[in-house]
């Protein structure tokens, strides 16, 4: 496939965002983070959905979708289509991303962080994974 497909420079957009996030993850504990640390995670955590959804959103419209627009349409025909599977786990990534940019509190922001370290990172590299494989 040629390298200037719109998908993959996004999937490699994606792909640095998500090794970011996972610098977090990987190498502190939920209870080590200072506040600071916890904002910038939850600001990886953005960024990285972001990227995800409209690699998704550009992958789909080089398959042909071309009325398939925004987050919703995007992440349930990439259900369907086997893109990811965990539909649950991908609409509690969404509402939480809709929840960082409409209210900020401590309690969120936690809940937030506590959600990435246990379950969100891991299905943003199930997704890196497949969207390897569409390469």
């Amino acid at each position: 496939m040629e390298t200037d497909i719109r998908w993959q420079q996004r999937f490699h957009s994606f792909k640095k965002a998500l090794k970011k996030l996972l610098e977090v993850v990987e190498n502190k504990s939920l209870e080590d983070l200072s506040e600071l640390e916890a904002e910038g995670l939850i600001q990886r955590f953005e960024y990285t959905y972001e990227l995800a959804w409209k690699t998704l959103q550009d992958l789909l419209r080089y398959k042909g979708y071309t009325d398939i627009a925004g987050p919703n349409p995007v992440l349930q025909q990439a259900l369907q289509d086997g893109y990811i599977n965990d539909e649950d786990g991908w609409r509690g990534i969404k509402r939480s991303r809709e929840r960082t940019s409409q209210i900020y509190d401590e309690a969120t922001a936690e809940e937030i962080a506590k959600a990435i370290f246990s379950n969100y990172h891991i299905l943003f590299q199930q997704l890196e994974t497949r969207l390897e494989k569409e390469i």
